[in-house]
């Protein structure tokens, strides 16, 4: 489907027109998790955003190559190339295998995605998968003359390469302004310059995860293996590259002036970063105790938290912000969320009764290419949402008898709910699975029914309350009783 569609390039701080460079082809490249502990919520949206890009992009006629990688080797505990291996810091903790870590908190960042219902990526393939790769890539900086060995270590020469070519260029800032903001090397002093990060760093004896390289037993620098799994996967140049928005200043910057050094060229055409998430208006951090992980929101297992919310409502909320904007966490504006969900998903399983009329006083194309321009806006979808409580209201409007729609609207109006709430939004109804409820409370609806006829009103208007108060509406009309979810 041919759509004219625009996305925030953080390269060029603009919204530009989309061209995939070949067409139909888009490969795209997201940051992945470090598998050291649960993933955090904030990752977590960044990984539902782009959830929503994939699909999209798929939608409108994209053969899409979505790359997420596995942080399995190389992450230390500081971005100054120093500490240990968060890792393996854990392994010896626990008394395990590195990859016995690794391997627990893949399947449980996999459970997470699944719950919050995002497709897998294309490939999804890990650090310790790709030394050799890696190796590889740090030869060829290294005969390009931007990098330097120092006692089995292997450094990027950040001040020799900013001569010729702009380091900060993601950020907009110059490398004085970097320089001067960036502490003294302190026991770093074998690199020459404050910039300078590690591409291979040797490993000290006893350091569990390391590899024979041409400098000497070590393991590779955190920024290296996105450089290098990018580029095996989506080649040296591709359409988009995404994560979350901290990594921006050091980890995206470095992933550039590699691949530029490398190369000779940037390795993505849009950069695109999700916001941070915070908590009543605060930043999600362990020291305020306001942190919390997915399963904890789920059960509502979390001083901050006053219950516990289901996946889909959670994904519904994030949905809701743009994903450049701040997204805010608090109860009341999950309660929110959990109640706008329900009423879309209460909408979207209306349409099955809705009966076809002669004529129609909708248009449903007109709202159908409004939801089309609001994502075709850079991903919008919290317009998006917006749209579809409008169709929301025409399902009820038309379920009422308040409007009438013929068969050619109502068909459209069907396929877009589908398509926007449930194939590009990726939410589902969470009740859709429980096939003996409705059964069930069409069995209490006929029980009221016999009170009404038998004119016990009290017992007719105690299971109405009764319904109400476990979350089930009923809608009295001429020919029947219906209910939805409150």
């Amino acid at each position: 489907m041919e759509q004219d569609l625009f996305v925030y390039n953080t390269l060029t701080r603009k919204k530009e027109k989309f061209k995939a460079l070949n067409a139909p082809h888009v490969g795209m490249y997201v940051c992945g998790p470090t598998v050291y502990s649960d993933v955090h919520l904030g990752n977590c949206r960044t990984y539902i955003s782009f959830d929503m890009i994939f699909r999209y992009l798929t939608h409108i006629g994209y053969k899409v190559r979505y790359v997420r990688n596995i942080t399995d080797a190389g992450h230390l505990e500081s971005d100054a190339d120093e500490g240990e291996d968060k890792i393996a810091k854990k392994a010896k903790l626990l008394q395990l295998e590195p990859m016995e870590i690794v391997q627990q908190y893949t399947v449980d960042f996999h459970n997470v995605m699944h719950q919050f219902n995002a497709l897998p990526p294309s490939i999804e393939p890990t650090a310790t998968g790709h030394i050799i790769e890696q190796i590889e890539l740090v030869k060829a900086i290294l005969d390009k003359g931007y990098a330097y060995v120092v006692d089995g270590s292997v450094y990027f020469d950040v001040e020799k390469y900013n001569q010729t070519q702009d380091y900060g260029i993601l950020n907009g800032r110059n490398l004085d302004d970097l320089l001067n903001n960036t502490r003294d090397l302190g026991g770093q002093e074998e690199k020459r310059g404050k910039l300078d990060f590690a591409l291979w760093i040797k490993a000290k004896p006893e350091h569990l995860m390391k590899w024979p390289s041409p400098w000497g037993i070590g393991f590779p620098g955190w920024h290296l293996e996105c450089s290098a799994m990018s580029n095996k996967y989506l080649g040296e140049q591709f359409d988009i590259h995404g994560g979350g928005i901290d990594l921006m200043p050091t980890h995206h910057t470095n992933e550039i002036a590699q691949n530029v050094a490398c190369c000779s060229k940037n390795p993505a055409s849009y950069w695109l970063h999700t916001n941070m998430l915070n908590v009543n208006g605060q930043k999600m951090s362990k020291s305020l105790g306001n942190s919390f992980l997915p399963r904890e929101l789920f059960s509502g297992n979390h001083p901050v938290l006053s219950k516990g919310y289901s996946p889909m409502t959670v994904r519904f909320f994030m949905m809701q912000a743009h994903y450049r904007s701040t997204l805010d966490f608090s109860n009341d504006a999950m309660e929110a969320s959990e109640k706008g969900f329900k009423r879309l998903m209460n909408a979207f399983t209306l349409l099955d009764e809705l009966k076809a009329s002669e004529q129609s006083e909708v248009q449903i194309a007109i709202l159908q290419q409004r939801c089309y321009d609001a994502l075709n806006d850079d991903f919008n979808s919290p317009v998006l949402i917006a749209e579809l409580f409008e169709a929301s209201k025409i399902i009820n409007s038309v379920h009422d008898g308040k409007i009438k729609i013929d068969t050619h609207n109502l068909d459209l109006l069907k396929k877009l709910m589908q398509l926007f709430i449930i194939d590009i939004l990726g939410l589902k109804n969470e009740q859709a699975g429980n096939d003996e409820l409705p059964k069930v409370i069409d069995f209490i609806i006929n029980l009221r029914s016999e009170a009404k006829v038998n004119r016990d009103y009290a017992t007719s208007d105690k299971i109405r309350i009764g319904l109400e108060e476990i979350g089930f509406q009923l809608k009295d009309s001429k020919d029947k009783t219906t209910w939805s979810k409150i």
